[in-house]
């Protein structure tokens, strides 16, 4: 279990080390307002650069909601939350893929051979659930998608988990920038209980042969 939570700890750590150093001074230079002042800069290719932005939250302290509600101002609630929702798919099959290709041994000699058993037991039987009610959160999507490449789940199943999460996500921000909603809670609320309704309703679709996923 220790190794388990090491191995953990050890891939949180690659998104939360940029976040302390550099947290604070990114997300005062790109607040809503601010960030779409800035992206509006770039004229036509200003929905590429917020999706790129969303899509380094991977390696770098973007704040990833202020980029969405960014695209809604600038491009209102379809466009920028298509644009956000892509971002973030983006993100996180970059996170997936990378992982996926260092592969589970690597995650094995990390964790030991029972601790790699039961991360692996974990997202067999939970890892749609944990993907889709991740996307919302700071750091954990990142460590989410890393874990669930590092654990090989199928890809099939975890791209669907990653839509039911980003889809939400995107849109629920791009709407509330657009709309000058200060109502945080309303946002973050839709943006943790639509992807888990969603998961629910794709999940007996994927012929998951009984396994809660």
């Amino acid at each position: 279990m220790w190794r388990l939570l090491l191995l953990v700890l050890v891939i949180a750590a690659l998104s939360i080390v940029p976040f302390l150093l550099w947290g604070d001074q990114v997300e005062a230079d790109l607040s809503n307002k601010g960030a779409a002042e800035w992206m509006r800069g770039f004229g036509n290719s200003a929905w590429f650069v917020g999706l790129g932005l969303i899509v380094l939250d991977i390696v770098l302290p973007v704040p990833a909601s202020a980029i969405m509600a960014a695209l809604g101002i600038v491009y209102g609630p379809l466009i920028g939350g298509a644009v956000s929702a892509l971002g973030s798919i983006v993100a996180g099959l970059i996170g997936y893929g990378i992982c996926r290709l260092i592969g589970p041994r690597a995650a094995q000699r990390l964790a030991g051979k029972e601790g790699f058993a039961q991360a692996l037991h974990l997202f067999e039987r939970y890892g749609g659930w944990m993907v889709a009610a991740s996307r919302w959160l700071p750091v954990l999507p990142e460590t989410i998608s890393f874990l669930a490449g590092l654990t090989a789940m199928p890809f099939g199943r975890y791209i669907a988990a990653l839509a039911c999460g980003a889809v939400p996500l995107g849109f629920a921000f791009a709407t509330a920038g657009y709309l000058g909603s200060d109502n945080a809670l309303l946002t973050m609320g839709l943006s943790a209980a639509a992807p888990l309704l969603l998961w629910f309703i794709v999940r007996p679709f994927l012929n998951l042969d009984g396994r809660r996923y």
